[in-house]
């Protein structure tokens, strides 16, 4: 079954730093658009970042540019996102998810998902 599985979630303080990690299991990441998401207690998910297949394009939400980077390793199978300067309405579970469109990187063009992991910022 193709998994892609998230890490790197945490109890974190406001201010600081955490670094989630996306990798897939039985197939390659190489052709797939990847994007991050997350989810809020009481809140719907909503899309956080989302890199193309090369990484020569990524994209973000208003409230995570300039404090959130994505990128990508293809040689280790592996998708990134370097979470800086968090605060505590960061707090949520985070999925990553593949896509084959850069374009549609929203919620509907996502084929593959994670179960998600758990960031929480508080002090």
């Amino acid at each position: 079954q193709l998994q892609l599985v998230e890490s790197g979630g945490g109890l974190v303080q406001p201010g600081g730093s955490l670094r989630l990690s996306c990798a897939a299991s039985r197939f390659t990441l190489d052709y797939y658009a990847i994007g991050w998401f997350r989810q809020a207690p009481g809140k719907e998910r909503e899309g956080v970042s989302c890199i193309s297949s090369s990484g020569s394009s990524t994209d973000y939400t208003d409230s995570v540019k300039g404090r959130f980077t994505i990128s990508r390793d293809n040689a280790k199978n592996t998708v990134y996102l370097q979470m800086n300067s968090l605060k505590p309405e960061d707090t949520a579970v985070y999925y990553c998810a593949a896509g084959w469109s850069f374009r549609h990187c929203d919620q509907s063009g996502m084929i593959y998902w994670g179960k998600g992991t758990l960031v929480t910022v508080s002090s």
